[in-house]
């Protein structure tokens, strides 16, 4: 084998050089770059560049006539056809049947491999994504995340990134004082009769569940008389009420019984709060672990302030003078930075807020090595981006080193009818729900389907359909149906396709299909450069479609040994790719359906 099965295979480098040889001729010394594109017509040729009309300025010659005597100038190449001119002056190249079914033997030797980056750049690149506050089960948001993440990461390697995958855990601040309350209340009065389940804690059957674990393993350890639970604690309102007014009371009323745990239970009150985080935890590690979704490294937030990570970043922003003390509490100067107001970095009471901790966090991924790091955040965090890469900034570091990905949310839909969700009520369809009910494939291939900062509507029930409107069972049928023919050839050992007579492939049916492959590490390229792994899918899609034509449009197992092997290599080429590409969108590739 050789070092790189794909170096005599790249046509759309080698047909780059050719214009370059051809720019030499005609405008000997000119410095442009040579870029070439798929035309979306394939009459339009296999290239096309735009060369012409890019020099037509600076060389103060018609882009038509620079066209005609670029293509003249072309060299003699056995890759090329012929050269065409159309409108302008674009210059499209249409490569011979033997430079298409080069792409083949490439394939064939590099198997999964192909498409991939043979020699790994040195960036080391961090994706941090889900990060989802360890409060409650994985939702179908928190899905999509995690699938957009985890292709991402796997597109990235695929382009040569060394690449470090991260969940930010937010085991610290508030959140998780209300879920370890939320689990205490219910501990102490399952069925809130004796204290008043606040509507604004955790409301889910997964904290009555944390109650009964809390009660198995430690008894009454922690039962506290209510009359002492409830003291100094004001009242909720009355009803349902959505005034701000009635809002701030709840909030007081929650954060009053925080401190009443926290005061009636001491050193014991971090056990029920471990509790409550370690159980959420596990559950969050093994549901993702389940969707084929690992990390390298799981990052507590609680670290940051126990190291004095924090209290250093900000430090290092008000040393730069990023800093002003206003009405006790210190404030970042965001809005010298492109934010639309100025944050708050300590509270009065001197406590940091969840800002300085994002400070310092991603101040640390820098001072860990990391050239670039990429965030996946929900689309409601929009506004967000402009204070953490202000803060950056603030502190010496590169903002642009700073790439955020957003995602929108996903909708379900079941039957036609849209399935409602809200994570604080309780009331939403968690992620291992989403998964038993239309599989690990169908789930991570539908989440990408779409450009991630899309809207997506998720129809369950298309997922678990078995037809081809179904996309994710038109491509893994594509892929059984090659298994099925290799099984009906008999097994037969590879040698005779290594030999193929690839010149059989002329076909309409054929030469599309050759095509396709051949756009495989271009597709790859721009997935990792665009941070777009719904290109992969989009492309899984096509491959698929061009081969369901091909199989149903004649035989594959004919009689005539010399098209039989071709075909065969040829299939077995697009099976290779089928699989490479299903494997980084984590799904499986079944030889059977």
């Amino acid at each position: 084998m050789s070092a790189d099965p794909q170096a005599g295979f790249d046509t759309r480098s080698a047909c780059a050089r050719l214009l370059a040889a051809a720019l030499e001729q005609v405008a000997p010394g000119t410095s442009i770059p040579v870029l070439l594109e798929r035309p979306r017509q394939r009459s339009h040729g296999d290239y096309a560049s735009n060369l012409a009309l890019q020099l037509s300025k600076p060389l103060r010659r018609p882009p038509r006539e620079l066209a005609q005597a670029l293509v003249a100038a072309l060299p003699a190449s056995p890759l090329l056809a012929r050269a065409d001119i159309a409108g302008p002056g674009f210059i499209n190249l249409v490569l011979t049947a033997h430079a298409k079914q080069a792409v083949i033997p490439a394939v064939r030797e590099a198997r999964r491999a192909f498409g991939r980056r043979t020699h790994p750049t040195p960036e080391r690149v961090m994706v941090e994504f889900v990060s989802a506050n360890p409060t409650g089960p994985l939702h179908v948001g928190h899905g999509r995340g995690a699938a957009y993440g985890a292709s991402l990461a796997n597109v990235l390697e695929a382009a040569g990134c060394k690449v470090s995958r991260e969940y930010y855990v937010n085991d610290a601040g508030r959140q998780m004082d209300i879920l370890a309350v939320s689990t205490w209340l219910r501990y102490l009065d399952p069925d809130g009769h004796a204290i008043p389940f606040p509507p604004n804690a955790y409301q889910g059957h997964y904290v009555r569940e944390m109650a009964r674990a809390l009660a198995d393993e430690h008894g009454t350890r922690f039962q506290r008389p209510v009359a002492e639970v409830l003291h100094g604690t004001p009242g909720l309102p009355d009803g349902e009420r959505a005034d701000p007014q009635a809002g701030a009371q709840r909030e007081a009323h929650l954060d009053a019984l925080i401190a009443r745990a926290k005061a009636l239970l001491g050193e014991d009150y971090e056990t029920v709060h471990r509790h409550a985080l370690d159980t959420q935890l596990a559950d969050c590690r093994d549901d993702l672990d389940g969707f084929g979704v690992r990390f390298d490294r799981w990052f507590s937030e609680k670290s940051l302030f126990d190291g004095g990570a924090v209290a250093q970043a900000v430090a290092r922003l008000e040393a730069a003078g990023h800093l002003y003390r206003q009405d006790g509490a210190l404030w970042f100067r965001s809005t010298d930075f492109g934010d639309e107001k100025d944050r708050v970095v300590q509270r009065e009471n001197g406590a940091f807020t969840y800002f300085a901790s994002d400070i310092a966090y991603h101040l640390g991924k820098f001072d860990r090595g990391f050239d670039r790091v990429i965030d996946v955040w929900g689309a409601d965090h929009h506004g967000y981006i402009p204070r953490v890469r202000g803060a950056l900034a603030a502190c010496g570091a590169n903002p642009d080193r700073l790439t955020v990905a957003l995602v929108q949310f996903a909708v379900l839909y079941r039957g036609g009818e849209k399935v409602s969700m809200s994570t604080r009520s309780g009331q939403f369809v968690t992620l291992r729900e989403l998964r038993t009910e239309v599989g690990n494939d169908a789930a991570r291939f539908f989440y990408v389907l779409r450009k991630s900062d899309q809207h997506l509507d998720f129809d369950l029930d298309l997922a678990k359909s078995r037809s081809n409107d179904n996309p994710v069972y038109y491509i893994q049928y594509a892929h059984a149906r090659i298994c099925s023919v290799f099984e009906q050839w008999g097994g037969h050992d590879t040698p005779a396709l290594d030999e193929a007579d690839l010149a059989a492939l002329d076909g309409e049916h054929e030469l599309v299909l050759l095509d396709r492959l051949a756009a495989w590490p271009e597709t790859l390229e721009a997935a990792a450069a665009e941070l777009s792994p719904h290109l992969v899918a989009f492309y899984l899609k096509d491959l698929a479609g061009e081969f369901h034509s091909y199989y149903n449009a004649g035989k594959v197992l004919v009689d005539d040994l010399r098209v039989r092997h071709a075909r065969l290599a040829l299939l077995d080429a697009v099976r290779s790719v089928l699989a490479a590409g299903l494997d980084l969108l984590g799904v499986t590739t079944p030889a059977r359906m």
